[in-house]
Order: C-alpha cells, then sequence, then structure tokens
C-alpha cells in the first residue's frame, strides 16, 4: 500500500469532509487566481492597446501623459524632421479638440481628432463605409469618420451629413457649425463607452475651427524600422529635438506601471496573501482535525509495521489531493468570475472599452499552481507532526478503553 493509496481510500471513506474541502479550496483558490490575473491584467492589456495602433514611439512637448500636456508647437516641421531620420519609418499628427456635433436637433460634445494618416492607420478599426482620405485628396471640405456608439445614437451612416462646432474650454464658442460628411463608421480602442469620439483630416480640422491653423500637435506618433527598434528610433528624436519628450511604448507601459497601475496592483498583493493564509488555516484545520478523529487508526497502522514517513507522507497526499483538484476547479471557476468584475470595473468613466482589467496569461496558471502547492505542503506541517510524536501503546488503549 502506498501513501498516495492510503490518502485516496481515506478520503473517499470521508466523501462529505472531503467535498466541503475541496470546495472551500476551489472557491478560495478562485479569488486567489482572479487577485493574479488583476495583477498584470492592466499593464498587459494597456501595452497591447499602445501596440494596436502600429506606432511604437511617443512625441511630446511636455513631461508625462497628462491630458493637460502643452502642444507641440511647428508641428509640420517636427514630423518632417523626424520622418527623414534612418530609424524611423512612419510619422502621423495628431490633434485633439473639443467639439459638439449637431444632428436633427441633438447636440452632442465629442471628441474631435485630427490626423495626418487616414483612420485604420491610427488604431480604428473601420466597421461600414470608407476610411478617411489622404489630407487634401478628397472634395469633401470636412471628411469624418465617427465612433459606433455616436451613430448609433444620432443614427448615422456612411454619406450622412454632421454638422460639427469646434469648443472652446470654459467658454461658449460663438464659432460657425460646419458641415461634415461622414465617410464611414469605426471603432476605436482607445474610446471610453461614455465618450464620443469624430475623427477627421488636417484639413477637417481646420474648416471646423473655422480657418484657423496653428500648425501645433498635440502628439507625434512615430513607428519605427524593424531592423531599428524603436528603443534606436528614440534616441534619435531625442538628439534631433532634446527639447521635446520622447517615449517608447515600454516607456509609456513603465510608467503606468509605477503610477498609474500602482493602486491595482497593491489591491492584489494585499488579497492574494489574505487568500494564501486563508487557504492554509482551511486545509490545516481540516486535516487537524481528521488526524484526531483518526488516532487511532493511524496508531493501528503503526502497530502493523507502517513507519512514521509513510503516515506522514499519506497526510501530505491528502493535503495534496484537496488543494490540487480544488485548485482545478478554481481555473474556470476564477475565470467567470473574472469576466463578471472586469465589466464591471470597466463601468468606471474614462475606461477605454478595449482596455481589460484581468488579462489571462501563463505565468498567472503557473503562479496558482506554485502557491497552492506550498499551500498543500505548509497546511500538512502541523498534522505530520502530530502523527510523527504519536505514541502507540498509549493511543490505542485510549482507544479500547473509550
Amino acid at each position: 500500500m502506498t501513501s498516495a493509496w492510503l490518502a485516496w481510500r481515506t478520503m473517499r471513506r470521508y466523501r462529505a469532509r472531503t467535498a466541503l474541502a475541496t470546495i472551500g479550496v476551489a472557491i478560495i483558490g478562485a479569488l486567489l487566481f482572479d487577485m493574479l490575473l488583476l495583477s498584470r491584467g492592466l499593464v498587459t492589456s494597456f501595452a497591447d492597446l499602445l501596440n494596436h495602433s502600429g506606432y511604437d514611439v511617443r512625441v511630446l512637448n511636455s513631461q508625462g501623459f497628462s491630458l493637460a500636456r502643452a502642444t507641440i508647437p511647428r508641428a509640420s516641421e517636427v514630423d518632417a524632421a523626424i520622418a527623414r531620420l534612418p530609424e524611423v519609418a512612419s510619422v502621423a499628427r495628431i490633434r485633439l479638440e473639443p467639439a459638439t456635433a449637431m444632428h436633427h436637433g441633438a447636440d452632442i460634445n465629442v471628441a474631435l481628432i485630427s490626423s495626418t494618416h487616414s483612420g485604420t492607420q491610427v488604431a480604428w478599426t473601420l466597421i461600414s463605409g470608407a476610411d478617411l482620405p489622404a489630407d487634401g485628396a478628397s472634395a469633401d471640405r470636412c471628411p469624418v469618420l465617427v465612433a459606433s456608439n455616436l451613430a448609433a445614437r444620432l443614427e448615422l451612416q456612411p454619406g450622412a451629413p454632421l454638422s460639427l462646432r469646434a469648443g472652446v474650454s470654459g467658454e461658449r464658442s460663438v464659432l460657425p457649425a460646419v458641415a461634415c460628411r461622414v465617410v464611414g463608421i469605426g471603432a476605436s480602442p482607445f474610446s471610453a463607452g461614455d465618450e464620443y469620439q469624430v475623427l477627421t483630416t488636417l484639413s477637417g480640422m481646420r474648416a471646423v475651427r473655422g480657418g484657423a491653423d496653428d500648425d501645433t500637435a498635440d502628439v507625434v506618433l512615430v513607428a519605427s524600422r524593424p531592423e531599428s527598434g524603436p528603443a534606436a528610433a528614440v534616441h534619435a528624436i531625442a538628439a534631433r529635438h532634446p527639447d521635446l519628450h520622447v517615449y517608447s511604448n515600454e516607456d509609456v507601459v513603465e510608467q503606468f506601471n509605477q503610477n498609474g497601475f500602482a493602486y491595482f496592483r497593491q489591491i492584489s498583493v494585499v488579497l492574494s496573501s489574505i487568500t494564501i493564509v486563508f487557504t492554509v488555516l482551511l486545509v490545516a484545520t481540516i486535516l487537524t482535525v481528521s488526524t484526531n478523529q483518526r488516532l487511532g487508526e493511524i496508531a493501528a497502522l503503526r502497530a502493523l509495521g507502517i513507519g512514521r514517513r509513510r503516515i506522514a507522507t499519506m497526510l501530505l497526499w491528502e493535503s495534496v489531493l484537496i488543494v490540487g483538484v480544488g485548485g482545478l476547479l478554481a481555473l474556470p471557476l476564477g475565470g467567470l468570475v473574472a469576466v463578471g468584475l472586469d465589466g464591471i470595473l470597466k463601468q468606471m468613466p474614462g475606461i477605454p472599452e478595449a482596455l481589460h482589467f484581468f488579462v489571462f496569461e501563463g505565468r498567472a496558471v503557473a503562479l496558482h499552481a506554485l502557491l497552492l502547492s506550498t499551500t498543500a505542503l505548509v497546511a500538512a506541517l502541523y498534522p505530520m507532526w502530530l502523527t510523527a510524536r504519536l505514541p502507540i501503546a498509549s493511543t490505542l488503549r485510549r482507544e479500547v478503553v473509550g
């Protein structure tokens, strides 16, 4: 009789206790798995979001990524100078302005975005209609690509008219509305569920702003050449424009990981630690109670010649089986809970629809298995110690007299 076989027979004999212990481990393990997914979920999802745009370098006029950052002056000159660098494959200037969309008597505040590249080249996914034309290549004064949520609210279709009025921060705009034409409907991964976005060309932005062109950009997006890589592009751009701040996607993710996402990482560490402690206490308590109830049985096995080591190994196998089966059940259970929690957290204002708090990773599964394996070992230590020091004769006599 091996120790594993003895542990399996014991668990089958005490089925109710085994089932309750396994369910308890599965529930606690599901919470642990979710916390492991949360610890890196935002970072991984945010990195995928940045890489989805096709640009791996960002050029700003101020340090950090505050919404109140300064614009880049003489953006066309900066664009042209960066594009000439041998480490750079392509460049796109992005400008953001508040605006009001007016259609059939409805006025909706929108974020108006202009780009030197067409829509699907700045991370927009085209749903219907056509992509934005190259700047100046269309007869339309103001071609626009509207987000799907705005199109659904205003019942817009490709070819429909849409009036836009540029906004002025803190004031009521006196600029006239400009008649634009919807060329397509798209979806932006950076758009929040409660935010409406409209993408247009530089000429379209100029028309909405009443013909004003201050030649500025909020950000310049850069795609590095594959043979050079983003690090070489960052170094070349920083040397060419020392007055600007240049970040690779990895730099952006690292900065947000240290600042913006630290809160969720701390929550994950605290709850994971508490979960591990509860799992150890649960399994250790169940094994200890079970061992105390079976002292006579264990003493009889010892009297039959089964050594201390085999008995201790049997208890370790019981812990491993309970935690192992519970840990396996925790994975799908934790996945279902993560989907629900992710949907709740994404309802917070300003969260992009494509950003996820819980992201499945192989390293999370491996760490989950490692933590539960350690838990099974630690939980079995005290019951193993009890059986190792168990006096055979006095225990059997006490069982008989009792």
